[in-house]
C-alpha cells in the first residue's frame, strides 16, 4: 500500500502546476490532500478527477481558510468529515476513510504563524485533537493520520534549530505535544521508522535562498498506531517537482487495503 500525503496550499493552483499528473503517476492507493481552500462543490469539477480514483473533500466554511480532500482506488467503507469541534470542523481540517482494519485520514492543524491569536487556535486544537486521539486508542483498528501539523518535531527535523526556537513550529509547547503523542500516546512518526536523517524537510519559506540553502522544516507526516510500526517499508520526501510550499510525504507499507 501506498499513501501520498501533501499540503498543496490551495488545490487550483497546485493542479496548475501540474500536480494531477504528477500524482497519476505514483501508483498511490490513497492520496491526502491539506489546505484545499476550495469547496466540496468545486472539487466535483472533472479538472480536479484522477482517473481511477474516487475523490472525497471537507470544506471550511469559508472555503479560502482550509480544507482537505482524499483520493482513493479502492471504495471506502465509510467517510467520515469532522472530528466533532470548532476549531477542526469549521475549518475543514478533517477527513477519514474506513477500509478493512485500519482507517486512513487526512489533517490539516492551524499553521500558527499568523500571530498570537492564531497561535492560540493551534494550541486550543492541539488539545481538542489530543483529547479525540486518547479516545481513539481504545478502538480496535489500526489510523493512519496524514497530517499537515506545521510542527518540526525534533532538531533534525529543521534547519538551523537554534535560531528557530522561538518561531511558531518550532516553540516548546508545539515540541512538548509531539512529544507526547508520538511518546506517552504511543502513536509512531512513519518517517522517522525508516530514517534518522537530517535534511529531510517537507517545508521551506518562500524565497529563493531558504529553497537553495535547503532552509526547511519537516511539518509534515504521516502518524500511526502502534500495530502499524513494523509494517513501514520506505518513506520518501521528493522536492521535486514542486507544486506548493510543501513537498509531498510518500511512505509505502507491507500492508494490503481492502474492503
Amino acid at each position: 500500500m501506498r499513501i501520498i500525503s501533501m499540503n498543496v496550499n490551495g488545490i487550483q493552483a497546485a493542479v496548475e502546476r501540474g500536480l494531477l499528473n504528477w500524482l497519476q503517476g505514483q501508483n498511490a492507493d490513497v492520496i491526502c490532500l491539506q489546505d484545499t481552500r476550495a469547496s466540496a462543490f468545486d472539487l466535483e469539477d472533472p479538472a480536479y478527477q484522477l482517473d481511477g480514483y474516487f475523490l472525497y473533500a471537507c470544506d471550511a466554511e469559508v472555503p479560502s481558510q482550509g480544507g482537505v480532500a482524499l483520493y482513493s482506488k479502492l471504495q471506502p467503507k465509510a467517510v467520515i468529515s469532522g472530528l466533532g469541534f470548532e476549531t477542526a470542523d469549521r475549518y475543514g481540517r478533517y477527513l477519514q476513510a474506513d477500509f478493512d482494519k485500519v482507517s486512513i485520514a487526512t489533517l490539516l492543524l492551524p499553521s500558527g504563524m499568523g500571530g498570537d491569536d492564531e497561535l492560540n487556535h493551534k494550541f486550543k486544537f492541539m488539545d481538542d485533537f489530543t483529547n479525540y486521539l486518547n479516545k481513539q486508542r481504545r478502538k480496535r483498528r489500526e489510523y493512519i493520520y496524514c497530517g499537515s501539523l506545521y510542527v518540526a518535531h525534533q532538531k533534525i527535523d529543521v534547519k538551523n534549530w537554534r535560531e528557530c526556537q522561538q518561531m511558531p513550529g518550532f516553540l516548546a509547547p508545539e515540541r512538548a505535544w509531539m512529544d507526547e503523542v508520538i511518546g506517552n500516546m504511543g502513536y509512531v512518526d512513519a518517517l522517522r521508522e525508516i530514517s534518522r536523517d537530517g535534511d529531510q524537510f517537507s517545508w521551506w519559506p518562500d524565497s529563493e535562498q531558504a529553497e537553495h540553502l535547503n532552509l526547511g522544516w519537516r511539518f509534515d507526516y504521516q502518524i500511526l498506531t502502534p500495530g502499524l510500526r513494523r509494517f513501514v517499508r520506505s518513506a520518501r520526501l521528493p522536492r521535486q517537482p514542486r507544486f506548493s510550499q510543501h513537498a509531498p510525504l510518500m511512505i509505502d507499507y507491507d500492508w494490503a487495503l481492502s474492503i
